[in-house]
């Protein structure tokens, strides 16, 4: 099972502003010594050695992320602005794409994408749409409406279909994805998908609840024995106290989940929009050092960042 991260931000698009790229040169400018602008592999072994938060950023689109676990269907969860990045990607493969776009809930940053995703308007390509909602079809095409946009859905050329959820799991190809109930105002849903041994959940905009770590049947055999676990981990310790009740978690309750249940790779996710790259970078290793504290052997910490790409096995 393959994961690419399209979009990774929270709440609202965070583009890199002139002021962080400025920082951001300054601080690379003033590591610098003569010797590593000898030779070009004396500027490449600098470049390499920069940390992550100087020489990259973790990326300025809301969520979206794709599994793939064969060549006929792409698995989408949500349609924040960085499904338009992925249907760019579509689309110069020249091929039809089967899509099938998952949504965790209705808050702009996870459906305000989908009015650009260009395989939407390709009748060579087909989508479909699912959420537990009973009226998500309404809401969707409410975006896409006078005043809010200048065309209606009827414009999307693909064949479109919306399947409420209401089975245990849905089928795509060889995977089966389940959805499940989190804590978040409004509502929020998780999903878990399983395909060739391999368990991932995608669990965006989640204030991790007490009852979410108690070893129930249905906790177990839904959050028991993943190889990878996508979850809100939006802020400090300090930030979630303030903020309680606001539907996200922090790093620190992430780690302490990925603990509970022995999850074997932690992807810190839905990044806070005032944070910079260097304290999300933090968040990151304070998310590794507190797991060693809680001698929580064989857990690997990500930092989700748009691009990276994962391969997931059993």
């Amino acid at each position: 099972m393959k994961l690419r991260f399209w979009g990774v931000r929270g709440s609202i698009p965070t583009p890199l502003s002139p002021a962080r790229l400025k920082s951001k040169i300054s601080a690379i400018t003033g590591r610098m010594r003569d010797s590593d602008l000898s030779s070009a592999s004396a500027k490449e072994k600098f470049l390499a050695g920069l940390p992550d938060y100087l020489f990259s950023t973790v990326g300025g689109n809301t969520a979206c992320v794709e599994v793939s676990v064969d060549d006929e269907h792409r698995i989408i969860f949500d349609a924040g602005t960085g499904i338009r990045e992925l249907g760019l990607e579509i689309q110069a493969t020249k091929k039809p794409a089967d899509c099938h776009i998952f949504f965790s809930h209705f808050h702009w940053d996870h459906i305000q994408g989908l009015p650009y995703f260009a395989p939407a308007f390709d009748r060579e390509n087909s989508l479909h749409f699912y959420s537990p909602r009973d009226d998500f079809r309404e809401i969707l095409e409410a975006q896409m409406r006078d005043p809010y946009f200048p065309i209606d859905m009827s414009a999307m050329q693909a064949p479109l279909e919306f399947v409420v959820l209401r089975e245990a799991a849905a089928r795509i190809g060889s995977a089966s994805v389940k959805h499940r109930p989190m804590r978040h105002p409004g509502g929020c849903h998780s999903y878990l998908v399983e395909a060739g041994g391999v368990k991932v959940v995608y669990s965006t905009d989640t204030e991790l609840d007490p009852a979410d770590f108690v070893k129930t049947p249905e906790n177990t055999q839904y959050f028991g024995a993943l190889d990878a676990l996508i979850i809100d981990a939006q802020y400090t310790l300090g930030d979630a106290i303030e903020r309680n009740n606001w539907g996200h978690s922090s790093f620190s309750l992430a780690s302490d989940f990925a603990a509970i249940w022995g999850i074997r790779r932690l992807i810190l996710f839905h990044h806070e929009p005032n944070y910079s790259d260097r304290k999300i970078d933090l968040l990151l290793r304070n998310a590794a050092a507190y797991l060693d504290h809680l001698e929580a052997r064989g857990i690997e910490v990500v930092l989700a960042r748009e691009g990276l790409e994962l391969d997931i096995r059993p």
